[in-house]
C-alpha cells in the first residue's frame, strides 16, 4: 500500500479513512481497490442507514456518497450529518445529474458532486483536493460552553469539570441538536427528523429515555434540572 502522495495520512501518521456508500456492489469495489491504493483506509456501504451509522461512529475523514440509496437517499444523510455538527468533507456521487441534485447537496453541505459515469483520476483528485482543504483548516473549529461543561463539536467530545464523558454518537447528535435550536423549544418528532432523518419513526419514549441519560451525565442534579428542560405538550428545550 503506497502511503506517500499528499494529504493520504493525518497529522499523526494514520492513514485517512474514506467511508464509500454505494449500493452498487462493482462501482464500490472499484472506488475501494483504487482508494487502497492510493494509500487510504477505506470501510463501504450498501444502503443509507448502514452509511449514517458508519459516519457517525467510525468519523471518516471524508465520504463518497451515493444519492440513490435503499432506506435513506444520500440527501437526507448529508442533512443528518450536518445539522449532528459532523463537519468531514462529503462528495456527492450520482447518476442524477439534474442541476437541481447538485444544488440542493451543495447547499446542504456537501463539499463536491461527480456526475456517473465519471473519471476516476478526476474523483481521486478532487479526494485529495477536498482532504487538503479540510487539513488546512477550512472547518472552523466549534465549541459551546454550559455551566462546568464544555462541548467540542469538532471532536464531537463533552467534557464536564475538565473530565471527559462517555456519551454515545446519538446522545451527541441530540445534544447539538438542542443547543443549535438556541433556546427553541423543539417537539420531539423535530428531533426525530433532524437527528434520525425524516424517514425515522420511533415511539416518544425514545427520545425522553435519550434526554434522562443526557440530564444524569451533564446535569448537576438530574432531578432538578438547569439546561435540558421539559416543555409540556412540546418536547424539550436546551438553556444554557
Amino acid at each position: 500500500m503506497r502511503s506517500s502522495r499528499s494529504g493520504v495520512r493525518a497529522a499523526d501518521g494514520a492513514a485517512r479513512l474514506v467511508l464509500v456508500v454505494e449500493d452498487d456492489a462493482s462501482i464500490a469495489m472499484g472506488l475501494q481497490i483504487n482508494l487502497e491504493a492510493e494509500g487510504y483506509r477505506v470501510v463501504t456501504a450498501d444502503d443509507g442507514e448502514r452509511g449514517l451509522e458508519a459516519a457517525r461512529t467510525l468519523l471518516p475523514d471524508l465520504i463518497i456518497l451515493d444519492i440513490m440509496l435503499p432506506r435513506l437517499n444520500g440527501l437526507e444523510i448529508v442533512q443528518v450529518l450536518r445539522r449532528g455538527g459532523f463537519r468531514m468533507p462529503i462528495i456527492i456521487l450520482s447518476a442524477r445529474t439534474g442541476e437541481i441534485d447538485k444544488v440542493t447537496g451543495l447547499e446542504l453541505g456537501a463539499e463536491d458532486y461527480v456526475a456517473k459515469p465519471f473519471s476516476l483520476a478526476e474523483l481521486l483528485a478532487r479526494v485529495r483536493a477536498a482532504l487538503r482543504r479540510a487539513n488546512g483548516g477550512g472547518y472552523e473549529r466549534e465549541a459551546f460552553t454550559f455551566s462546568d461543561v464544555v462541548v467540542d463539536v469538532t471532536a464531537r467530545k463533552v467534557h464536564k469539570a475538565g473530565v471527559l464523558v462517555d456519551v454515545t454518537a446519538t446522545e451527541f447528535d441530540i445534544l447539538y441538536c438542542l443547543i443549535k435550536a438556541r433556546g427553541q423549544a423543539l417537539g420531539r418528532q423535530a428531533i426525530f427528523e433532524r437527528v434520525w432523518g425524516p424517514n425515522h419513526h420511533g415511539t416518544p419514549r425514545t427520545i425522553d429515555n435519550f434526554m434522562q441519560q443526557l440530564r444524569s451525565k451533564l446535569e448537576e442534579d438530574p432531578q432538578d434540572p438547569r439546561h435540558f428542560m421539559t416543555v409540556r405538550g412540546i418536547g424539550y428545550r436546551f438553556e444554557s
